[in-house]
């Protein structure tokens, strides 16, 4: 038996090898690196991804890439596409740390054979997480039928639905999930957001699953937009009263606004609600943690409404171009849930600018947002970017090199600061696509690439947007099946604290 087991492995190994393409002889020099898709020339990579798959957009028949790495090379080619095997790309990376894989592609049209100019993939020393999360939606505005928050295992293509509406939608009746949030990147302490049919926030407390109702008699709604505390078991949510609005012109199909919004906190163990901040002039919003638990980050927009005779919706439509949030901050005590009074991060408003969704990095030395020109919905404005503040200085970092013409939004860090997960609609202004940066040691970006799939023309034939993509150290361990049984039964009234 053993015998015939080597025998039928050496066999499988030859039948590999020579399926493996050959490098072309003679073929002509192009003095310009190839067009491929997604796009991985000269971007640094985690030394964990999945292998970074690829299609050469250049008029061809067939291509030949040849990756050179330090200890070996390995050459593959499948019509148009390289499909890189898992596994020796696993050996490519494990060489490669702290160096660069170097990818000839020779490309053959109506029998000649040409050679373009080689490009560098760098391999950083630094893993990344090896989970994210998002949302998966069609881009449909108003009107939405199937609904999913998955987890992919972003060292390899795996992916999982953590939660999928379609498991209690019905004909009649349908469920809008999103606002996925997780403490302090584990997944054991977790929640997201039910609404409409069968409605309530899926908090996940340790061993306990359970549905809320976080709307009370004092609040604007339920909780929205969530941080959970880095170590405490309270999370910060903002409460909003959300509207849209559609342009018949503008290249930025939609605006969404907040009409009224507020911060709360919520104690888990309690199942209480405390107010952190409803001033009637200030639309607060995007609240996040700074690593030690000791601040909370948050927007804020100055906005007076001054025609009582309309409703505030419809005011807010028409004045919505002057809605601008600024960066604030409050010191927080874990002992008694106190906020200190606000302080000013960053005034985006006096440049005529808006600044939302604040992440800081883990060491606490950073502060990533999107910045555009108005509003708070920066991922349907085509000039959106990402920003980033170094805390240490109060001066801006220059992370351009991640940014492109479409609109960027939704920066998060990865649990060791070296990586930043952003949303981009870059692909196509349509589509929002997962995009990560590598975010050195001395605070310099480098350049993005698209999270990798196995098949590289994934992204232009998957009609779904990606949304609020978040990075986790471990899998979410509740089944669908259970969050769906929870999801069932009537969610548990949360008390307001006065």
């Amino acid at each position: 038996m053993k015998k015939i087991l080597t025998i039928l492995s050496l066999a499988a190994l030859l039948v590999a090898c020579s399926s493996r393409p050959s490098v072309p002889t003679g073929a002509q020099k192009e003095d310009k690196t190839p067009v491929i898709q997604p796009d991985y020339t000269e971007v640094t990579i985690p030394c964990n991804i999945a292998p970074c798959n690829f299609a050469v957009l250049e008029p061809c028949d067939e291509v030949v890439a040849r990756i050179i790495y330090n200890g070996g090379e390995y050459t593959y080619g499948e019509g148009r596409k390289v499909i890189i095997d898992e596994a020796e790309w696993k050996q490519m990376l494990e060489a490669s740390k702290g160096k660069d894989i170097k990818v000839e592609v020779y490309a053959k049209k109506d029998g000649n054979w040409k050679a373009y100019k080689a490009f560098n993939i760098n391999v950083a020393e630094e893993e990344i997480d090896q989970y994210i999360s998002y949302r998966l939606i069609q881009p449909s505005y108003v009107a939405y039928e199937q609904l999913s928050i998955n987890q992919r295992d972003i060292t390899t293509f795996e992916e999982k639905d953590i939660y999928n509406n379609m498991s209690v939608s019905t004909e009649k009746d349908g469920q809008c999930i999103n606002c996925h949030s997780y403490q302090n990147y584990k997944t054991d302490h977790m929640l997201f957001h039910m609404r409409q049919s069968l409605g309530g926030t899926m908090i996940v407390n340790g061993n306990s699953v359970q549905k809320i109702d976080l709307k009370t008699e004092g609040t604007i709604s339920a909780g929205v937009y969530p941080a959970w505390h880095p170590t405490k078991n309270v999370i910060a949510f903002s409460t909003n009263k959300t509207g849209q609005s559609f342009h018949t012109k503008d290249n930025a199909k939609i605006e969404v606004q907040d009409t009224q919004s507020d911060l709360i906190l919520y104690d888990v163990d309690k199942n209480e609600v405390h107010i952190i901040a409803n001033d009637s002039l200030e639309l607060e919003v995007f609240p996040t943690w700074a690593p030690d638990g000791k601040t909370l980050y948050y927007c804020s927009a100055h906005f007076e409404y001054q025609n009582d005779s309309i409703a505030k919706e419809s005011e807010m439509i028409k004045r919505y171009k002057e809605c601008r949030y600024d960066l604030y901050k409050m010191s927080f005590d874990e002992k008694t849930l106190k906020f200190g009074p606000r302080e000013l991060i960053y005034c985006a408003s006096e440049n005529e600018q808006s600044a939302t969704l604040p992440r800081i990095s883990p060491d606490g030395r950073y502060l990533v947002f999107a910045l555009g020109n108005w509003g708070c919905f920066h991922i349907w404005h085509p000039e959106a970017d990402v920003k980033c503040i170094d805390l240490k200085t109060n001066e801006m970092v220059d992370v351009s090199i991640i940014n492109s013409k479409y609109a960027e939004s939704y920066p998060v860090f990865s649990s060791n600061g070296r990586w930043i997960m952003m949303e981009s609609r870059r692909d196509d202004s349509n589509y929002t696509r997962p995009y990560i940066a590598y975010f050195d040691k001395k605070g310099k970006a480098h350049k993005a690439f698209e999270l990798p799939q196995k098949d590289p023309s994934f992204y232009t034939y998957f009609l779904r947007s990606y949304n609020r993509t978040e990075f986790m150290v471990e899998p979410v361990s509740v089944t669908p099946q259970e969050f769906t049984a929870v999801a069932k039964t009537d969610a548990k009234k949360a008390t307001l604290v006065k």
